[in-house]
C-alpha cells in the first residue's frame, strides 16, 4: 500500500477522528478535509503538533515519539493507545496523567501506577541526573 492510501486509511479510522474531535476540536469531514471551528476547512497538514504525534503513535511503531508537542488534552490518548500497545516515548515536560496506568520510566527503572507517583518518580529522575546517578534502563 503506498503512503498516500495509508494515511488516508489514518485518518479515517473512528479513534482518529475521536482523537481529532477531542484534541483538536474538528470534525473529519473526509480524508482530506477537516472542518476547524477556528480556521474552516483544513486538510491533515494543519492538525495540531500533539494529534499528529498522537497518530503516528497509534499507526506507526517504528519510532520512539517526543511527546513534547503534546499538551495534557492528548495525555488520556497517549493512555488509551497505551492501552491498545506498548509505547516507549520521549517527554521533556510533565503532562497530566489521571487515573490508575502503568508507566515505566525509562531513566530509572521505576513503575508508576498514579499521578502522584508519576510525578515522583518523574522529581526522583531529575535528582538523580543532576547528581550524575542516572542510568538508563533500556529494556519495556
Amino acid at each position: 500500500m503506498d503512503l498516500r492510501r495509508l494515511l488516508v486509511t489514518w485518518i479515517e479510522d473512528e479513534f482518529v477522528k475521536d482523537m481529532i474531535a477531542d484534541v483538536d476540536h474538528s470534525q473529519v469531514i473526509s480524508a482530506h478535509i477537516i472542518e476547524s471551528p477556528v480556521f474552516g476547512a483544513i486538510t491533515p497538514k494543519e492538525l495540531s503538533g500533539g494529534v499528529k504525534v498522537l497518530i503516528l503513535m497509534l499507526k506507526d511503531d517504528s519510532f520512539i515519539y517526543n511527546l513534547s508537542n503534546c499538551g495534557n488534552n492528548c495525555a488520556k490518548w497517549v493512555l488509551e493507545i497505551a492501552r491498545k500497545k506498548d509505547l516507549t516515548v520521549y517527554l521533556q515536560h510533565i503532562i497530566r496523567f489521571e487515573g490508575e496506568f502503568e508507566i515505566k520510566i525509562m531513566n530509572t527503572g521505576k513503575l508508576v501506577h498514579n499521578p502522584e507517583e508519576y510525578v515522583t518518580g518523574l522529581f526522583e529522575a531529575e535528582t538523580l541526573q543532576d547528581e550524575g546517578k542516572l542510568s538508563f534502563q533500556g529494556e519495556k
